[in-house]
């Protein structure tokens, strides 16, 4: 069976990239998924709220957020960016809101709206859909690519796009390699830290916003909200760092001991030194005297800084008052592994970006082969820019492929 384009891999990346080549063609377009399920990481991504992108309409400025890909996705930004994003699922019926930190969601709060707007295009457009269908080898002859699924069948195609998704070494990764490309090894991206330290017990879920993130004996840092949670520290501060640090974190077997400034930007000497005058004789353990640190927390640090829960200001030596400035400003922690975040996972790894056209996403070594999404050696921080660049990839070899 022939068709124009044949997409491998029912997630974001796919769906647009079939979406707009046959929205802007007559061309005959299929995609085909292995799974039984269609936009799987559409549907759990934010908590099942779906994080569409992120409110940054500044090319430059949006494509700071990629740890791979930066300089490549300027100019892609530039042609179809988050703005672009915002007008797209608009023309469609879908209302985003921006929250406080910049994440963008569809206005109902659930990712089935964005799920319902996909299918509603691809379906109005024309587009075929095979679930449970996994490609497993691709041929390129002279003209066309013969591709043979593990249900048996025979498919052949004017042009075929790979967007398989980053996880570990994927099916569309391999297929990638057998016509000829390179691969960088995939390595978890966006993961939280793995503690366990007596300042964080029975701490589930609360929040420290802002605060600063450290590797030891490493240049990696960031900024942001840090999460409390059973198994250690999450939060964006920590999932920016660990985008970052993908590699290096790897590399080092994900154990290294991190720094936290609970307080950045903060003069927490001058408000200790403040307190030993004014509050002399009310005890330490009273209230937090720091409004982004819980009380639950402030009495943690006091522990930690051997300071007895019955301690005043006055009493407070300046051995003790140091050892509280250092629980404050450089906590260390000792990091024993990741875990995922939530249910959602990305990688680093795949396609080298010198192999790729980013203009048309097309292969710069095999002609009618293109690539979107994860599977290339792309990603980004946490807050919507996966997402981003799955529709940027898709829009960019999905008009493409429909003007040839």
């Amino acid at each position: 069976m022939f068709f124009d384009l044949i997409v491998v891999g029912g997630g974001a990346a796919g769906f647009f990239s079939a979406i707009t080549c046959a929205e802007n063609s007559d061309k005959s377009v299929l995609i085909l998924e292995k799974t039984t399920q269609l936009l799987q990481k559409v549907k759990i991504s934010g908590g099942g709220r779906c994080n569409v992108t992120h409110d940054c309409f500044e090319p430059r400025e949006l494509s700071r957020n990629y740890p791979r890909g930066e300089k490549s996705l300027i100019g892609p930004f530039h042609r179809f960016g988050a703005a672009d994003t915002v007008d797209w699922f608009s023309s469609r019926g879908v209302t985003l809101k921006t929250e406080a930190d910049g994440r963008m969601f569809p206005d109902t709060d659930s990712s089935q709206t964005i799920i319902d707007a996909l299918l509603g295009a691809a379906d109005a457009a024309g587009v075929a859909i095979h679930t449970s269908e996994g490609v497993t080898s691709i041929v390129k002859n002279e003209d066309n690519f013969e591709l043979e699924t593990d249900t048996g069948d025979s498919y052949t195609a004017a042009s075929v796009l790979i967007a398989t998704g980053g996880t570990r070494l994927t099916a569309g990764a391999k297929l990638a390699a057998s016509l000829g490309h390179k691969l960088q090894p995939p390595t978890p991206s966006l993961f939280t830290f793995k503690i366990k330290d007596p300042r964080l017990d029975e701490m589930l879920g609360l929040s420290v916003s802002p605060a600063e993130v450290s590797i030891q004996q490493s240049k990696l840092r960031s900024s942001g909200p840090v999460l409390i949670t059973h198994w250690g520290l999450s939060g964006p501060g920590i999932l920016k760092i660990s985008a970052w640090g993908a590699r290096e974190l790897a590399e080092r077997d994900y154990r290294f001991n991190i720094s936290v400034n609970w307080l950045p930007g903060a003069d927490p000497a001058a408000v200790i030194a403040d307190k030993r005058q004014s509050e002399a004789k009310r005890q330490l353990s009273s209230r937090s005297p720091f409004a982004p640190i819980p009380k639950r927390l402030w009495l943690r640090f006091l522990a930690a800084a051997e300071i007895h829960e019955t301690m005043t200001w006055s009493q407070l030596s300046k051995t003790q008052a140091n050892q509280l400035l250092g629980q404050l400003t450089t906590s260390t922690f000792a990091v024993i592994g990741k875990s995922t975040n939530k249910d959602e996972f990305v990688t680093c790894g795949g396609i080298s970006l010198n192999e790729i056209n980013f203009q048309t996403m097309q292969s710069k070594l095999v002609n009618g082969l293109y690539f979107a999404g994860e599977v290339i050696d792309v990603d980004g921080v946490t807050g919507g820019y996966n997402f981003q660049n799955a529709w940027t990839n898709g829009f960019h070899a999905g008009s493409a492929i429909a003007a040839q």
